[in-house]
């Protein structure tokens, strides 16, 4: 029996950390030594926060977390991890396999074999915690459907959404317009492929208009996690297109205009989330052909640049406190488990 720490959130804004016992794996399961895992600036800072409705079912399809959102919580859902051992019936891994799983921040753990998503072997392991970002990231470009030529703008310049930069570039944008409340994300923005970056200024839909001799964005996504961006992004948006809702706002009110552009521009206000594809895709796009594609682009992408903070797990508070803090410091947070399993 392995002694794990596995981090807890005990309270709004307080972290601590238990002793979790894990046995050796039984049939069809693994056990994992954890080597990275990755703060989510977004989610995983509402939990934190204490900014997620108390009576929510806490599955969000992740049967790994245990606890509730009234607290305390185990959460978190990016860990990269060595395998250590195989039970019986398990062929498709083998010890020593770099995984990927969506699992809370715990330093060693089991899992069933069908939850942990090999690695590709010329990543190296800490790129790793961008897989579920990434996930996300590409599934936003399918509920965007940007065409070849056309302009978007993009709300919010955190993980997600340089990786949507990146991505929609890669997809046909011929403008890529980024909208960010920091300097130094709108720096990163623009190294990684943004054309325009802008603060979130009051007349940001104006600009975005200027920049587009008036028409508007053919796309805007909104991925700031902040509830006011909304109305800007639907005032810069074209007539009869679509603002792509990826922010996910837990407790937090959105007071929403739906004035004169929602209605006589004929909007399209469409969620997106990872869970589940578009339907009009199922005859050609599966969940399974979304993560291999995104296995493809992990090895690919200037990933490096967006590891802002490398902490010890040991010092899981002062990261917290860093990324909850000091957000225009903070763009990705990893825990490095080191050696030990403390």
């Amino acid at each position: 029996m392995l002694n794990a720490r596995s981090l807890w959130f005990e309270a709004p804004r307080r972290v601590g950390f238990r002793d979790t016992p894990v046995a050796g794996p039984g049939k069809g399961e693994i056990q994992v030594r954890a080597l990275y895992s990755g703060i989510s600036q977004g989610t995983e800072l509402l939990v934190y926060r204490g900014q997620v409705a108390p009576d929510l079912p806490l599955d969000l399809g992740l049967t790994t977390m245990e606890g509730s959102f009234r607290f305390p919580i185990k959460y978190g859902y990016a860990s990269v991890g060595e395998v250590q051992e195989v039970g019986t019936a398990v062929t498709a891994l083998r010890p020593g396999e770099r995984v990927f799983v969506h699992y809370p921040h715990q330093s060693a753990y089991v899992v069933h074999a069908a939850r942990a998503i090999p690695l590709p072997t010329d990543l190296p392991p800490m790129y790793g915690v961008f897989l579920a970002s990434l996930e996300t990231a590409f599934n936003i470009v399918l509920d965007s459907r940007l065409h070849l030529g056309e302009t978007v703008a993009i709300f919010g310049q955190g993980v997600v959404g340089l990786l949507l930069t990146q991505l929609l570039r890669k997809a046909g944008a011929e403008l890529v317009i980024a909208i960010d409340r920091f300097e130094r994300r709108r720096a990163l923005a623009q190294q990684l492929g943004a054309h325009l970056v802008f603060p979130p200024t009051e007349d940001i839909a104006q600009q975005i208009r200027a920049c587009t001799d008036g028409r508007g964005a053919d796309v805007v996504i909104e991925a700031s996690g902040a509830p006011e961006a909304l109305t800007p992004a639907i005032r810069a948006v074209a007539d009869q297109a679509t603002v792509v809702v990826v922010s996910w706002y837990g407790s937090k009110p959105v007071m929403l205009s739906l004035g004169e552009e929602f209605h006589r521009g004929r909007l399209t206000l469409k969620s997106s989330q990872v869970s589940r594809l578009d339907p009009s895709l199922a005859p050609r796009w599966t969940l399974e052909r979304r993560l291999q594609t995104v296995l493809h682009w992990l090895p690919v992408l200037p990933l490096d640049r967006l590891i802002s903070h490398r902490y010890p797990f040991a010092e899981a508070s002062r990261a917290y406190a860093q990324a909850d803090q000091h957000p225009e410091e903070v763009v990705q947070v990893v825990f490095d488990y080191g050696s030990s399993h403390g």
